[in-house]
């Protein structure tokens, strides 16, 4: 019998990028796929895209209400929350990844992530954060919000994402996730990340930006203001 899982992906105006995700789902073998696109309000083809792939679409909004939203939708006991702007490596990828996470009893979970990039520069930084990552899991856990497996019932036990966070609501939710059920991180394969917010907002700013934002989840909690000015999502230009 086929693993079942449902995939959330919140959008907005990301017509690019997520043709090239939602063909790699579709091209994952041995495991039984719903696909939840929460979108908000894109003004280009994002929803028409999301309608040809045969996903169903909710209304969105910033990542923790689209995700939460996504998750209302779900009907599989598995859920993976994942960025527009990932691609999955390999069409074994999910049936590989699932297996590693019931094998291990795990409640959420992440894996490494590498970048659609060239640069030696981007190679560096993604080797560092996922050093990073997995160092500092068992103290004060992380996860990537574009790449998040959780067990529907753990998402629903802790309320889900909190939507009071500007930033970093992805690691309050793994924080919160890993009081109550078990936290892994998946070897089985990495996940395909994009650089484009690097290009944007430019490599230094974004990785002191990250190590700001670090210190004060640290020093003061979860942050509740925009004092970091971070810009989520690409209006259409």
């Amino acid at each position: 019998m086929k693993e079942s899982l449902s995939i959330v992906i919140p959008t907005f105006n990301e017509e690019k990028l997520l043709p090239a995700l939602l063909e790699s789902i579709r091209k994952q073998s041995g495991v039984k796929v719903e696909v939840i696109i929460s979108d908000n309000n894109s003004t280009d083809n994002t929803r028409k895209i999301a309608d040809s792939f045969g996903a169903k679409v909710v209304d969105g909004g910033l990542p923790a209400k689209a995700r939460n939203n996504g998750a209302k939708m779900a009907t599989n006991d598995i859920i993976l929350f994942l960025d527009a702007d990932v691609i999955l490596p390999a069409p074994d990828f999910l049936k590989k990844t699932l297996l590693e996470f019931s094998k291990d009893n795990l409640g959420i979970a992440t894996c490494e992530f590498y970048p659609m990039s060239e640069k030696t520069i981007d190679k560096l930084f993604h080797q560092a954060a996922n050093f990073y990552l997995k160092k500092t899991h068992t103290i004060m856990p992380h996860i990537p919000g574009f790449c998040i497996f959780v067990r529907k019932d753990i998402h629903k036990k802790i309320n889900g994402f909190d939507e009071t966070i500007k930033l970093a609501e992805d690691h309050d939710y793994a924080q919160r996730s890993s009081h109550v059920a078990k936290f892994g991180f998946l070897k089985s394969y990495p996940i395909i990340v994009s650089v484009r917010r690097f290009e944007r907002d430019g490599r230094f700013n974004i990785a002191a930006k990250y190590a700001l934002c670090e210190a004060h989840i640290f020093l003061n909690g979860p942050i509740r203001s925009d004092i970091f000015k971070y810009t989520f999502g690409y209006p259409k230009k």
